[in-house]
């Protein structure tokens, strides 16, 4: 597994496809901060997209998507001269999976958005930018205009489960435009997705992603890399803004904390799985990265879920 795949994996990520919508003329609605990460793409036609915080509209085309990954109300709109009014009596209206606005089918949309658990903000959604924009057009959104077409053509057809083929095909254009956004715009994110940008410390993050266990070192790292213990270093340093082994120990500690909150594991279990010689060892490190002892995490997250 690479890096972007266990993360989304490890965070339990679904999708959840949400009511269309047609409009025409001219119009504008407000919606508020979604849970999660919202995504909406156009069908057909244009319309605008404002974002709270954000100074500057985005104008969407045909073909056009946006993620919307932290929580802020946005409207979509005709004309940025208009007062937005609430969306949510137009989507209580909807009639056949579509909301209709103003007059006339000039613009259609689909949208949902994606869940995630509670560390999704601290291991993705911080380290992306507040809105992604992927144009249509672009060779490379080739995939991801795929997969909304099958999406819309699951919809349409309601064939058998055709809402859970759908809701999985939106989970893959998710990984899509992680992907396009990840390679055109490399430097609007941070942390872990940073590194994946940079050949050398890509490598080095899939190597301990594939084996977190292995008592890696950073010679070793170098080694898998094929440059020296000190370019490594440094480079880790500067793309993913800690070492190497300072990387590996956080990921293995959000491994164990996710076994201890799905689990019933022994400690002894999850710390020969992820690569500690002994409870003590883990129980250390999880409380110095934490806070917590396992034992005091586990009760609390037991307690809470």
């Amino acid at each position: 597994m690479d890096p972007l795949e266990d993360v989304l994996s490890l965070l339990g990520t679904t999708s959840h496809l949400s009511t269309g919508l047609i409009a025409g003329g001219r119009w504008a609605l407000r919606f508020p901060p979604p849970s999660g990460v919202k995504f909406n793409t156009v069908r057909r036609g244009q319309c605008y997209v404002t974002i709270d915080g954000l100074d500057e509209a985005i104008a969407l085309r045909e073909g056009d998507c946006f993620l919307l990954t932290h929580p802020r109300a946005f409207s979509l709109c005709s004309d940025l001269d208009l007062t937005p009014v609430d969306a949510q009596p137009i989507f209580e209206a909807a009639e056949g999976g579509m909301a209709r606005t103003g007059e006339g089918e000039d613009v259609a949309l689909i949208g949902g958005r994606f869940s995630f658990e509670d560390r999704a903000r601290v291991l993705l959604l911080d380290a992306l930018p507040p809105v992604i924009h992927v144009p249509a057009g672009t060779p490379e959104a080739a995939s991801m205009q795929w997969a909304l077409t099958q999406i819309e053509s699951e919809l349409r057809t309601r064939s058998v489960a055709a809402t859970l083929v759908a809701e999985h095909l939106a989970l893959v254009m998710l990984i899509h435009v992680l992907r396009l956004h990840l390679a055109s715009e490399p430097g609007s994110v941070s942390g872990w997705l940073t590194g994946l940008s940079d050949p050398v410390v890509a490598t080095a993050l899939n190597a301990m992603h594939a084996d977190p266990a292995r008592p890696w070192s950073v010679e070793q790292l170098a080694r898998v890399s094929a440059v020296s213990r000190s370019t490594l270093a440094a480079r880790f340093k500067s793309a993913v803004g800690t070492g190497p082994l300072e990387y590996l120990t956080g990921w293995r500690i959000e491994l164990a904390s996710h076994r201890l909150r799905h689990g019933n594991d022994t400690l002894g279990a999850i710390a020969q799985a992820i690569g500690y010689s002994s409870e003590s060892a883990l129980s250390n490190a999880f409380k110095r990265v934490t806070g917590a002892s396992p034992r005091t995490y586990r009760q609390r997250h037991a307690h809470s879920g």
